[in-house]
């Protein structure tokens, strides 16, 4: 799975009925994460806190879909240890897990590590989590081993940089942006177009070089 490449449609089982995953998401964006396996303590505390923290996906446009390689039934029962864990999920629990007991999907959207590729019928995913937009687009990839567990914040704040960069072409986000920071514009713009795209001003930052290619604004 390359960026900007197309993620394949698929249907499959999930604790909320089957899907079409194309038809399933609509219009929205959608963060599809993997886990290793059910009944794991990092999952359980990574699956609890997405959960928790559902109503900001939710206001971004963005549905939430998890993976993991076991049945249907331990997904079900996994999810009541979950709320049972993470009592601060808020009414029921608010996403579908996909149940790939045979791997294929996992293998099909290259979450398998690189020993267990050749081996789909072993294999255990790795906490892969893409971001795709809603023409079907891998708008950003993040592998993390299964001793690492994922940033909630973090997965918030790519989105919303993404949801951006879409609306206003001209410019990119800087290490460690949140919303409100400022944002760069990019190389590409030309200076006679920045008073008509960023009418409330511009910062230049002049270099040692003598390049300036460091240009910011909060105008947007």
């Amino acid at each position: 799975m390359r960026l900007n490449s197309v993620v394949p449609n698929f249907t499959a089982d999930t604790t909320q009925g089957p899907i079409d995953f194309y038809k399933w998401q609509g219009d929205s964006w959608v963060v599809l994460f993997s886990h290793p396996a059910d009944f794991t303590p990092v999952c359980t505390t990574e699956l609890g806190r997405i959960a928790v923290h559902y109503p900001h996906f939710e206001s971004r446009n963005t549905k939430l879909l998890a993976h993991s390689v076991d049945k249907l039934k331990d997904h079900v029962d996994w999810v009541n240890d979950i709320k049972s864990y993470c009592r601060d999920i808020p009414g029921s629990f608010p996403y579908p897990i996909i149940a790939d007991p045979d791997r294929s999907l996992a293998v099909k959207l290259d979450m398998i590590d690189e020993e267990g590729q050749n081996d789909p019928e072993a294999a255990l995913t790795v906490r892969a989590l893409y971001v795709i937009s809603p023409d079907h687009r891998l708008r950003l990839s993040m592998h993390y081993p299964t001793s690492t567990g994922r940033n909630v914040d973090e997965i918030l704040r790519v989105i919303d940089s993404l949801q951006l960069v879409d609306r206003i072409p001209a410019i990119a986000t800087p290490a460690n942006w949140t919303p409100g920071d400022k944002v760069m514009i990019l190389p590409t713009v030309e200076e006679e177009e920045l008073s008509k795209l960023f009418p409330k001003g511009v910062d230049k930052v002049c270099m040692p070089s003598g390049k300036v290619y460091v240009r910011t604004t909060t105008n947007y």
